[in-house]
């Protein structure tokens, strides 16, 4: 076997260029919307808080952002914690809760459906995280088609 001649990766080396950007910074015009949906449970996969950091990401890029939590969605945004809600039971825990209170801070808002939220699982509205905003059903599909009437960037996410 050919002997290794680099010294081993250490803490704080650069494995790849970060800084070299290739597109364009693009900053929304005034008045410009966007939409993050989410079909995904918390904690079953990384895509959840992927899209929390791209909807606060849009937010910040000027875009008036909403983010809409339908079927199993609605789990990203109840409030959480052991053994008494908000105590962080493992690293990472809390990053949702943390994430959404942030993006809502920041003027974002974000919706819930109120039948994935009861009927799917067993939640009332006191279990959302204060300041989402619960939804009938019915409102699930005019969101996303008022925001494709406003010609909105639109990100949709299912998972299974």
């Amino acid at each position: 076997m050919p002997a290794v001649t680099k010294a081993p990766n250490a803490i704080g080396d650069f494995l790849v260029d970060y800084e070299e950007k290739v597109f364009e910074d693009v900053k929304a015009a005034p008045g410009e919307k966007a939409l993050v949906t989410f079909h995904t449970v918390a904690f079953e996969g990384s895509i959840g808080f992927v899209n929390l950091l791209q909807a606060t990401r849009l937010q910040r890029k000027g875009y008036e952002t909403s983010v809409l939590l339908y079927g199993p969605g609605v789990t990203l945004g109840v409030k959480r914690g052991f053994p008494k809600l908000g105590d962080e039971a493992f690293p990472g825990h809390q990053n949702f809760n943390k994430q959404i209170t942030k993006f809502m801070e920041e003027g974002g808002k974000v919706y819930a459906c109120r039948f994935a939220l009861q009927a799917l699982y067993g939640h009332g509205e006191g279990s959302l995280i204060e300041g989402i905003r619960p939804i009938n059903p019915l409102d699930v599909l005019d969101i996303v088609l008022l925001h494709k009437k406003a010609n909105a960037v639109v990100i949709d996410t299912w998972t299974l």
